[in-house]
């Protein structure tokens, strides 16, 4: 599998488990089937898994409307991106103009709040969309915020995924409505993936973040009423551990780069139905250790 499919760089982003879903999808005997994402940001898992061919369709849904514009503009409007791309000024007073953009969406079209989304997505410390630009307004940083913007290897990106819009659905919904209302009708052959922003430290991360009770709302939603096999994954936070305390999970280590490079701990979490593979597929993660939460 290549390293990189998605264009995001994005906090969190899971394209190193990438793995680890296809032998789920192995296990369970969902190869070919649909692949879902309610919370899609990055996409990279679901990027790997359709151009691998290891599912058949995927369907992406993220409530950010610049997230969701720079994936519709991928897909409906893939040639005025990638121009937008190749043509890019990469200097401060363009980085403010495409800032303005994100912070006033409502008042461009749709092209151009999905070009600002990668601009800054690409230029910003992180990817943060509501962070910095790399080196600085000054560009006096060790790094330029031209660092992180490969004109070429992105329009290949896009290029790639446009060439599978066919098999790629995309929302724009609140996660929660999207999995009670659109997920039901999916086909029995289904995987759901829920990626939901961070426990701790998101409102620094994400546009769209949940507050305490948010989270432990969507756990219920997921536990008792979304039909299709899923997993999810979080931050390893003790909330999480105990809105979940009756689901089998383990916890692995993951390397963050927001900010600073380290590695966290983080979550996996299963549905009753859902069997997990029960050899090589933990190499490709590290440490993982199977937990237990008691009432």
């Amino acid at each position: 599998m290549s390293k990189y499919r998605t264009p995001l760089r994005y906090p969190g982003g899971k394209q190193r488990l990438t793995p680890f879903i296809a032998e789920l999808l192995t296990e369970n005997e969902l190869v070919g089937g649909h692949y879902v994402e309610p919370y899609a940001g990055g996409a990279g898992v679901a990027f790997d898994l359709l151009i691998d061919d290891f599912v058949s369709h995927i369907y992406l849904n993220d409530s950010s409307m610049p997230i969701y514009a720079f994936w519709k503009s991928v897909i409906s409007n893939p040639d005025e991106l990638c121009r937008r791309i190749l043509n890019a000024s990469l200097n401060v007073e363009e980085w403010k103009k495409q800032r303005d953009i994100l912070r006033n969406p409502n008042e461009h079209d749709e092209i151009d709040l999905g070009f600002s989304t990668l601009y800054l997505n690409r230029c910003n410390r992180s990817g943060v969309l509501t962070g910095g630009v790399i080196g600085g307004l000054s560009q006096t940083g060790e790094w330029k915020m031209d660092a992180r913007f490969p004109r070429n290897e992105l329009i290949r990106r896009i290029e790639v995924i446009a060439s599978k819009r066919d098999a790629i659905t995309l929302r724009n919904w609140d996660a929660e409505k999207f999995i009670l209302e659109y997920v039901p009708d999916l086909p029995s052959n289904t995987l759901v993936y829920c990626d939901p922003p961070y426990f701790l430290q998101s409102r620094g991360l994400y546009l769209n973040h949940y507050k305490e009770q948010d989270h432990a709302r969507v756990a219920k939603v997921i536990q008792e009423q979304l039909s299709k096999k899923w997993v999810v994954s979080y931050d390893n936070a003790e909330e999480i551990l105990s809105y979940y305390r009756e689901r089998r999970k383990f916890v692995y280590y993951l390397q963050y780069n927001a900010s600073r490079a380290y590695k966290g701990q983080e979550v996996f979490i299963f549905s009753d139905d859902l069997a997990i593979p029960s050899h090589s597929s933990l190499s490709y993660i590290d440490q993982a250790i199977p937990i237990s939460y008691a009432t």
